[in-house]
């Protein structure tokens, strides 16, 4: 946990999940303003964050819509994309968190393994489902929350995305995360869109493991 200007614990090394408040030695945000040729960069239109990819790294508005369904005044279509039921399933898996753990470093044991962890089941519907922890600072609130307790501090706020497709399968964008995304073991690069189906495994933060469910309408 890192302590922001203002005394306050946060999990967030950019911004005080409490207050706001950039983070000492975190970076600027970068110009709207172009400097060569005067060309003003792509911002986003409810933040106005300069552009990165399809989403908005901070409060996840998608850049290829007319708007996120929560921008245009109501909550996300509560309607779903194919005839079956679709889920989320998220928990704890020791393997993984081990595996990462082995990888980081000497530092990275003072990330403890949750004792208690209990399976929540999030309902895919819509368009998109975003995945990551709530931000009141970013007036982030993602459909598939995972803020905890107990609180993974390797998922970002905007960790990754599910699209909704019309043949009523669904595609996982990670749109930069701190530490990455993986789909059954494999790593997810950045902005490039991955299939995912029933029985798929997404790996993301220390020990955070969701699997897609499929079930009857």
């Amino acid at each position: 946990m890192a302590t922001c200007p203002q005394g306050h614990q946060s999990g967030d090394d950019e911004y005080c999940d409490f207050c706001g408040t950039q983070m000492a030695g975190a970076p600027a945000a970068a110009p709207a303003e172009a400097q060569a040729g005067g060309t003003a960069a792509e911002s986003c239109p409810v933040c106005q964050t300069p552009r990165a990819g399809q989403f908005c790294e901070v409060c996840g508005h998608d850049y290829s819509s007319d708007g996120s369904a929560a921008e245009r005044g109501h909550p996300s279509v509560q309607v779903p994309v194919s005839g079956a039921r679709w889920e989320a399933v998220t928990a704890a898996d020791r393997t993984y968190y081990e595996k990462i753990i082995a990888e980081a470093g000497p530092d990275a044991d003072a990330v403890a393994f949750p004792p208690y962890c209990p399976e929540r089941s999030f309902a895919l519907y819509g368009e998109q489902v975003r995945i990551g922890r709530r931000s009141k600072a970013r007036n982030l609130a993602p459909e598939i929350d995972l803020t905890g307790p107990p609180e993974d501090p390797g998922v970002s706020h905007l960790h990754a995305v599910l699209l909704g497709q019309p043949d009523g399968s669904w595609m996982l964008v990670d749109p930069g995360s701190s530490n990455g995304t993986q789909v059954n073991g494999r790593p997810v690069k950045v902005n490039v869109p991955v299939r995912i189906g029933a029985g798929d495994k997404i790996h993301l933060g220390a020990w955070t493991v969701i699997t897609i469910r499929e079930g009857t309408p």
